[in-house]
């Protein structure tokens, strides 16, 4: 046997594992730390929360969100509600387009299902060694270290790793250290929640559309429904002291199963609300042992309900990413993430511009849309989730995963 390649590893010898830092413990977060302990790195999440309870209500999970998903091991079975259609109408009951989910699920492999983001943090939960989470930790500080990264905490407290990835949201501690653009708000906000709502088709969502404003209710599970109300925002907004009334006002009337939602919300329903709509620049490249993930590296307005599938994607290619490292296939770490970062940029970049359109928000401006075929739609959708998922990147890794499953047996 000849000598090995320069920089390469003996075949005898374990490859070194990282000791990684995550700031921030939702969706995106768990994700990352899950990913990253499959593939046996040393992994400590951070979480200023006291406890692991998932804010706001439902969410979206496309196929490439599901296919990440499947390669952590997520058993996703009888969580949340899977879709078949989506129903986009106007305001006054004129259709605009129905999108067919099983069409796209059978191009991409994957069901699109809403989810209680409660329910799929707790999936994400299941298995995850509990002492890697460390709640009460209020992140202040980040900072490049001579052996990699130092995170620093408002009690005084601090952690070193070889890196640290930023997965604590739009508000992000992370972000703001490494000097990225803050995000921009897009004049528009969100009044929302789950609701119980009972006659409805379980597996058909609904979007409807007017000229000053839209909303959307969504199957979640069961007889649980994720209602949405977006109106115009800005900087000066002031908060009405009733704002159920402000909702029925702009609402009631748009259609039968609204009128009967609007009929059992208070304003004890409306308390979170309203979420202004942002949208991050996306940041170039970070510098360093520091990384960003999810809302963390590019907040998004929800319009085409990718922000939860985003993160899972940062989660692939992260994880790929630092497998290669560990393996000696992809030169140093830092030059790593700066790969990582630049394999997300583009794909992330075109789906924010595309959630940021405003027509999305314009009755009159969608009516052109009536006159495109369904078909063409649904097959617009598709190649355009296709396009931005690394589909060779995940078939990859599924062969991998698959290859050590079957040498485990």
């Amino acid at each position: 046997m000849g000598p090995n390649r320069p920089g390469s590893r003996p075949l005898d010898q374990p490859a070194p594992k990282l000791r990684i830092l995550v700031v921030g413990a939702g969706v995106g977060g768990i994700s990352i730390a899950r990913g990253l302990l499959r593939d046996g790195h040393d992994v400590t999440v951070f979480e200023r929360r006291s406890n692991m309870q998932a804010g706001g209500g439902a969410v979206t999970i496309w196929s490439n969100g599901a296919t990440v998903l499947g390669q952590l091991g997520v058993d996703m079975d009888g969580a949340g509600q899977c879709l078949s259609t989506v129903r986009v109408v106007t305001s006054t009951g004129r259709p605009l387009s129905t999108l067919d989910l099983t069409a796209i699920e059978d191009r991409l492999g994957e069901p699109i299902r809403m989810v209680p983001r409660q329910v799929l943090l707790e999936r994400l939960l299941e298995g995850f060694p509990a002492e890697r989470i460390r709640c009460r930790s209020h992140a202040v500080a980040v900072a490049n270290s001579r052996n990699g990264a130092r995170v620093e905490f408002e009690d005084g407290r601090w952690a070193e790793g070889d890196l640290v990835i930023g997965a604590d949201g739009l508000n992000s501690v992370v972000r703001n250290i490494v000097g990225a653009p803050h995000a921009e708000p897009t004049g528009w906000c969100s009044w929302q929640g789950l609701a119980t709502l009972d006659g409805l088709d379980r597996r058909v969502a609904m979007v409807v559309i007017g000229d000053h404003g839209n909303l959307g209710l969504w199957p979640a599970g069961g007889s649980d429904v994720q209602w949405w109300f977006d109106l115009p925002w800005s900087a000066d907004f002031v908060r009405p002291g009733r704002p159920i009334e402000m909702i029925r006002s702009n609402f009631t009337g748009w259609s039968e199963p609204v009128d009967r939602l609007l009929a059992t919300l208070t304003d004890d329903d409306l308390a979170r609300s309203p979420y202004p709509h942002f949208r991050h620049p996306i940041p170039g490249p970070g510098h360093g042992a520091l990384t960003l993930l999810g809302d963390a590296a590019h907040t998004m307005p929800p319009t085409l309900a990718q922000g939860t599938n985003q993160a899972l994607l940062d989660t692939m290619v992260l994880c790929k990413t630092l497998s290669d490292v560990r393996n000696g296939t992809n030169g140093n770490l830092s030059t790593a993430l700066r790969r990582y970062e630049k394999a997300r940029r583009r794909r992330v970049a075109a789906v924010s511009r595309v959630a940021s359109l405003q027509v999305a928000h314009g009755e009159a401006v969608l009516r052109p849309a009536a006159m495109v075929s369904d078909r063409l739609m649904t097959w617009v959708l598709a190649r355009f989730l296709q396009s931005v998922s690394h589909r060779r990147m995940a078939a990859e890794i599924n062969r991998e995963l698959a290859a050590a499953t079957s040498c485990g047996q």
